[in-house]
């Protein structure tokens, strides 16, 4: 783990800070992620029929293995891991497909070999998938970056509204008012000059919030106590896995879309944090994400895949460490054999969540913007790949039920707005940028051009008759017109005075 003292290193991401600041800089990124880690066990566990302490080992199942997953990412060793601080964790790309499957009536063991299956296909396929890197210029990444931190805020609102869309209390005033107290907070200790509460901001408004929240009885820890104290993820409890045919073909398109949500995760921190990222680096990510996703149902967990929210969390603290979210995968590795914390972690309520979530997911949406910045947009057709990646995005966000009438394959990649962005993206700039044939040089309207103007102590300079000619401004005359930088009145009089000794001169030889 990180040394007790703050070093320098040649990459930003190699930077090793003190053990405490790194495990508080961790436990941040462990908060940020924990409602989505257990989101997807909890919602399999129900639909498989699981008893209660059955879904409990889902959820400490998910932690472990997503804990594992992050330091092999993070930390890395040779061809595994990108080491980049990326939180590893459950996709949520695979709980349709899943459900599917269990509907379909293949039940759990079904699903953990689907998953075997095609995490392993995922594993050979990474190295050819990471060649892609070249499709990703900034107008594609600026849009899959927007896109990310665009897709969360839902996430994020419906944390601030309970979390739980059947509780009573979904949407009420009290829900929401805590999440903007805690929203208000990270604001306000960002504000602070402490540079270790500024990036601790998160951490502590998370804190603040549930301490507010315990006070107005808005929360519940009584539980806490109930249940094991300590529990060793057991292999294979819910049975040997089955494998079937259409629930593997299935899964393996589920694995194509976390990859490519990865890699759009490995982009977007490699863009916040200013490092390089190249195909090599991309096919070690998914490698670690693929071979997590393999070992994952091993220990009764599914697809891993990174998390956005905490690529939004490096933006905001500007930690950059890999170090430090290798810490928080110790604690989610921790979490994992000690439910009881688990427990204490899973008291936090959902509307501190969701304030701390408008933060860092705007955060995300931020940085995508700040890269679609600077996309050139003269002369090409980038706008209207731009204008149409972002629409593409949002479809499943503002009408989520709009692809449920297309074959189950093309629901399970075009309901992800990511994916569907990033699809879109890549081949929008694969048909404009690349094939250049039949696009004449100012394609349509939508190639953007910037606005032309002229001052008006610029116009009043001018004289009838002054023309530009070859790149030069002339008189009518013909005469050049000298383009100066701005100088003073005496300045000005001086060259023209120069300007007139000259002439003399050049006329008295002539004679």
């Amino acid at each position: 783990m990180p040394t007790t003292s703050a070093t320098t290193a040649t990459r930003p991401e190699d930077e090793r800070l003190p053990i405490g600041r790194s495990f508080m800089y961790g436990l941040q990124h462990v908060l940020t992620m924990y409602g989505g880690v257990i989101a997807v066990p909890l919602i399999v566990g129900q639909a498989a029929g699981l008893e209660p302490g059955e879904v409990a080992v889902l959820v400490a199942s998910a932690l472990f293995v997503g804990g594992a997953a992050t330091i092999l990412q993070s930390w890395g060793v040779p061809f595994f891991g990108s080491r980049l601080p990326l939180v590893q964790g459950v996709s949520f790309a695979g709980v349709a497909t899943m459900l599917a499957i269990l509907a379909g009536g293949g039940g759990f063991p079904a699903v953990i070999g689907a998953v075997i299956v095609a995490g392993a296909v995922g594993l050979i396929a990474a190295p050819f998938f990471a060649q892609i890197i070249h499709f990703f210029p900034p107008v594609v990444t600026g849009v899959v970056i927007t896109t990310i931190g665009l897709t969360l805020m839902p996430v994020a609102a419906g944390w601030a509204m309970g979390g739980d869309a059947e509780a009573p209390d979904y949407g009420s005033t009290a829900n929401i008012g805590l999440a903007f107290l805690t929203f208000v907070v990270v604001l306000a200790l960002s504000k602070v000059g402490v540079a270790s509460i500024s990036r601790l901001s998160i951490l502590l408004a998370i804190i603040v919030g549930t301490l507010v929240a315990a006070a107005l009885g808005m929360t519940d820890f009584s539980g806490v106590g109930d249940g094991a104290v300590v529990a060793v993820p057991q292999i294979f409890a819910f049975g040997m896995p089955t494998f079937e045919a259409a629930a593997i073909i299935s899964m393996v398109i589920v694995v194509l879309v976390t990859m490519t949500e990865t890699t759009a995760d490995i982009l977007a921190v490699g863009e916040i944090i200013g490092t390089k990222v190249d195909s090599k680096r991309i096919a070690d990510g998914l490698r670690a994400d693929m071979l997590s996703s393999t070992v994952a149902p091993v220990f009764n967990s599914f697809t891993q895949t990174a998390f956005a929210q905490n690529v939004g969390l490096v933006a905001i603290t500007g930690i950059r460490s890999r170090f430090v979210v290798s810490a928080g995968g110790l604690i989610m590795v921790v979490l994992g054999l000690l439910p009881v914390l688990g427990r204490v972690v899973a008291a936090i309520p959902s509307p501190v969540l969701g304030g701390a979530g408008v933060v860092l997911f705007g955060t995300v949406a931020a940085a995508g913007i700040r890269t679609l910045a600077k996309v050139d947009y003269e002369g090409n057709m980038n706008l209207v790949i731009v204008a149409s990646s972002l629409a593409f995005g949002m479809i499943p966000i503002v009408a989520p039920t709009f692809y449920d009438g297309f074959p189950d394959w093309f629901t399970t990649i075009f309901h992800s707005g990511i994916s569907s962005a990033a699809v879109m993206a890549v081949l929008l700039n694969l048909v404009f940028n690349h094939l250049r044939a039949g696009t004449p040089e100012r394609p349509s309207v939508f190639a953007a051009r910037g606005v032309r103007y002229i001052g008006p102590e610029v116009l009043d300079a001018l004289e009838d008759g002054d023309h530009v000619r070859d790149g030069k401004l002339v008189d009518a005359a013909g005469t050049e017109v000298p383009i100066v930088a701005e100088e003073t009145p005496d300045d000005l009089g001086e060259r023209h005075e120069r300007a007139h000794r000259h002439d003399g001169e050049e006329s008295g030889r002539r004679d």
